[in-house]
């Protein structure tokens, strides 16, 4: 019991980071790229949709059961560094970083699992 309530406590001390994250179909070359204030838990809720065959994406959820869950890779591939600048806007920097990095990766159209938007989930 112990043990639980100390995992407990640690889970509620962790801070979450904000970041930008990738998932990509290692067959297909598709990605779904997009930026999230908590970007680890994110990950993880994809990763559970997709193992439930709850996924609100559709495209993205026809490929892992086609393709199946070793063919994809989940990776946060950048993080909003905090600053101590009182003008500092994390949710634009989180905002620039997604755009920044959705040119650098094709993931939209038949290239991607993302759909044009500007704001980051």
């Amino acid at each position: 019991m112990t043990n639980r309530k100390t995992l407990k406590r640690q889970y509620l001390e962790t801070k979450t980071r904000a970041g930008v994250y990738a998932i990509r179909n290692q067959i297909t070359g598709r990605a779904l790229v997009a930026g999230s204030t908590n970007v680890q838990g994110t990950l993880n809720r994809h990763r559970f949709e997709l193992h439930h065959g709850q996924h609100r994406n559709a495209r993205l959820a026809q490929d892992w059961v086609a393709h199946g869950e070793t063919n994809f890779l989940f990776e946060v591939i950048d993080m909003v560094r905090p600053s101590e600048d009182p003008a500092f806007n994390a949710a634009q920097e989180l905002e620039m970083l997604v755009s920044l990095w959705r040119q650098e990766i094709p993931c939209v159209g038949e290239l991607g699992y993302d759909e044009p938007r500007s704001e980051p989930r």
